[in-house]
């Protein structure tokens, strides 16, 4: 559909609060985060919940830095795979936490039943209904990516964010002090 897609590789990221900001995934999650339009967060769902490597992905993603919210406006779409049977749990916290970091959450998402038998040898996914599914999550995905364009800013406009300078925001949220 002509998006270009960047995908971020966990492995390496030390959990939240235990390394310095300028740690080198840190930063290029950070910089994905700033770079991108819309995201895709996709989690197995692991003792009915989301995984604690994808909570503290979001977790590194700061809500501001200096007066800018890397994550506000940007479209998200929400998958999960699950070792048994169909769950949503998973899609249910992510959204939750997408709502919260202002993003343009996207109405449809994916739950793989059973992914052990969904994919090949080769690690992609066979064709069957959830493999649809996906699609047609992609594509909601790039359409209200490109529907929001140049207005998400004025979508997540807000009154209260207005009327404070970019100093007193910063001073704000960027409280080491907690």
């Amino acid at each position: 559909m002509g998006g270009e897609v960047r995908i971020f590789d966990p492995a390496g990221l030390p959990q939240p609060d235990s390394a310095p900001e300028d740690h080198a995934k840190v930063k290029e999650l950070r910089e994905l985060a700033a770079w991108s339009e819309g995201m895709v967060w996709c989690s197995p769902e692991r003792h009915g919940a989301m995984t604690g490597i994808l909570k503290s992905q979001i977790d590194w993603i700061p809500l501001s830095m200096g007066a800018v919210r890397p994550t506000q406006g940007k479209t998200l779409a929400v998958m999960e795979v699950c070792g048994g049977s169909q769950s949503f749990n998973a899609v249910n916290q992510m959204r939750i936490l997408g709502r919260w970091m202002r993003m343009i959450t996207i109405p449809n998402q994916s739950s793989v039943a059973k992914a052990y038998l969904e994919f090949d040898e080769a690690g992609r996914m066979k064709p069957s209904p959830y493999y649809d599914r996906v699609v047609d999550v992609m594509e909601e995905l790039f359409k209200f990516t490109l529907l929001t364009r140049g207005v998400a800013s004025y979508l997540v406009d807000r009154y209260s964010e207005r009327k404070e300078s970019a100093q007193e925001l910063s001073a704000r949220v960027n409280q080491r002090s907690i």
